[in-house]
């Protein structure tokens, strides 16, 4: 699938590391550091702009190296990029360790997925059918 993309960064496109994977590392496009305190948040622009095709999004999710090694994520995670979008691609950067976090240019912060979706058309019943689980809701299956 070819997606337009405009490159306002001063780093290459995001790329595949291999050849099955499902997502491209995202770097910060920035023209300072940024300093993130323990549990402070903040958006982290790319430099990256983008057109999806109709019926895609991209998706914006952690990195799970830093994640582990920092405590580092993406809240809001994972965020939904929009087909219609054509605005500044950025992550919500949240520092959930006890340690400062230091962002520098260049930095690959999350991930994108880029995957395909439906759109849904309500039918507006009375009633749904039965199955076994019910309404049983958070914890029903219970621990195994």
């Amino acid at each position: 699938m070819e997606v337009k993309i405009i490159n306002k960064s001063k780093h290459a496109l995001p790329a595949y590391a291999t050849e099955l994977s499902a997502g491209m590392d995202l770097r910060a496009n920035l023209s300072e550091p940024v300093l993130l305190k323990p549990l402070e948040r903040k958006l982290i622009p790319t430099g990256l702009y983008m057109e999806l095709p109709q019926g895609y999004e991209a998706q914006i999710r952690p990195r799970s190296g830093l994640a582990i090694k920092k405590g580092i994520t993406i809240l809001n995670s994972p965020g939904t990029i929009d087909a219609d979008y054509r605005g500044e691609i950025c992550a919500i950067v949240v520092n959930l360790s006890s340690e400062d976090f230091l962002i520098e240019d260049g930095e690959r912060i999350c991930q994108m997925v880029i995957a395909k979706h439906e759109q849904a058309s309500w039918v507006a019943v009375n009633e749904l059918s039965d199955t076994e689980r019910g309404e049983g809701g958070f914890g029903h299956t219970g621990k195994k």
